[in-house]
């Protein structure tokens, strides 16, 4: 077995081995300074549920330097596939880049698309416990999340054969359970949520939710965001990006300001204004016109709820309508019932998920270039392939950087003012 290409060794040089500790949530299971490798078929490979977890961590943690690997094979098994066996693979596409933190999601090829089998079900337990136990040998230090493979679509779509191959699937995540639970390894389920999903959604639009995981197999956009949610909530991800409550008789932070800072709070006959500067930013999810199928499974989960709460209350105003502005952009209109209450932002055309939008498509640019330079490192390359496998590792790590600098706070001038 061959040691790590130059293309992986660059990387692994300047670009998972950066940053310094700092505070952080105390919770939540990433930290500081992390290098995540996802493991994983083709599901992994579409690099979705993998960049909404990349994009969460961007935005809640701006000033955190966490690195991500996604080292996804289509039509990958336990054993391996078409980018080699899988004990080369696990040196090159995952110890290689010196993980402090690995997530591995396999099963979807490995039952083959049939009824269950007891032969078949050894075979994958007995590949998977491989896997497991060579990387905690050659990486003790590793945390591990080992990941209950995503459902096959048997619920929006009639079954191929009595139980439906999801079972097969569901048969495999008991065994990753059971051996999560010998090894006191953390596991995320991702298919019972996305089965879930799914039946909600079926209630909600039956034509429509066909169109989630299209071919049965690969989820789309909005049910990759499910998969993330149950990662980041198995890892005790935050709920909140911010939560604000200003008491407008008082011109006083009246209960908490948690994740941010509120300065130059003013008010007159007709409005109250301020200065807000948040420490962290909602996620990037597109609205109901822009991405039919996230919406669809936003509204069959309860992704906004345990993830993406940008909250702001606004107590003691007369009663009136009030325009809201934030940097001179109108976000909406709300009674002062409404504000008192408390309205996410998040949900909103904001200045602050515009600039989420802009993290995430720097997330995606910087995966394409990480996806140009892993098909090069998984082939035996000659010197041409790896000058620009080191190149691609160099445009990589000037990509990180603008998701960094991008993902950066910047305050916000807030106003309310009485509509006529």
């Amino acid at each position: 077995m061959g040691g790590p290409s130059r293309g992986v060794l660059f990387f692994v040089m300047f670009g998972c081995l950066i940053g310094q500790a700092q505070q952080g949530s105390s919770h939540f299971a990433l930290k500081d300074g992390d290098c995540v490798v996802f493991y994983g078929d083709s599901i992994t490979e579409q690099k979705l549920y993998t960049s909404d977890v990349e994009e969460f961590v961007l935005t809640r943690f701006p000033r955190w330097k966490v690195s991500f690997v996604h080292s996804g094979v289509g039509g990958d098994k336990v054993s391996g596939g078409r980018a080699g066996p899988i004990d080369l693979r696990l040196e090159r596409d995952l110890l290689a880049y010196q993980p402090t933190v690995v997530t591995i999601m396999l099963g979807m090829n490995d039952g083959y698309t049939r009824p269950n089998n007891p032969a078949i079900l050894a075979t994958f337990a007995d590949g998977y416990r491989h896997i497991v136990e060579v990387i905690q040998s050659k990486a003790p230090g590793v945390r591990l999340l080992l990941i209950k493979p995503s459902p096959y679509d048997d619920v929006t779509r009639s079954v191929s054969f009595p139980g439906g191959y999801n079972s097969v699937l569901q048969s495999f995540g008991e065994f990753i359970g059971d051996l999560a639970h010998e090894k006191r390894l953390q596991t995320a389920d991702l298919n019972t949520p996305v089965v879930a999903a799914l039946a909600k959604a079926k209630d909600l639009d039956a034509s429509l939710s066909t169109t989630l995981i299209p071919d049965r197999v690969h989820p789309g956009t909005g049910v990759h965001w499910v998969m993330a949610e149950a990662i980041l909530k198995t890892w005790d991800a935050p709920a909140v990006v911010t939560s604000v409550t200003l008491d407008a008789t008082k011109l006083q932070i009246a209960v908490e300001a948690l994740n941010s800072r509120i300065t130059r709070l003013r008010r007159d006959k007709n409005s109250l204004t301020w200065t807000q500067d948040d420490e962290a930013l909602p996620l990037p999810l597109a609205s109901s016109d822009a991405d039919p199928f996230l919406d669809l499974a936003v509204r069959s989960s309860d992704l906004v709820d345990a993830l993406d709460r940008e909250i702001l209350s606004v107590k003691g105003l007369p009663p009136a309508k009030y325009r809201m502005t934030i940097d001179d952009r109108v976000v909406g209109t709300f009674a002062s019932e409404q504000l008192a209450a408390g309205i996410n932002l998040a949900l909103l055309d904001t200045p602050m998920r515009e600039q989420a939008f802009l993290v995430a498509f720097d997330t995606e640019r910087k995966n394409d270039i990480a996806k140009a330079r892993f098909g090069l490192v998984e082939k035996e390359m000659d010197g041409l392939s790896q000058e620009a496998a080191d190149k691609l590792s160099r445009l990589e790590l000037r990509a990180v950087a603008r998701q960094r600098q991008d993902a950066q706070p910047v305050a916000r001038r807030y106003s309310l003012s009485v509509t006529p």
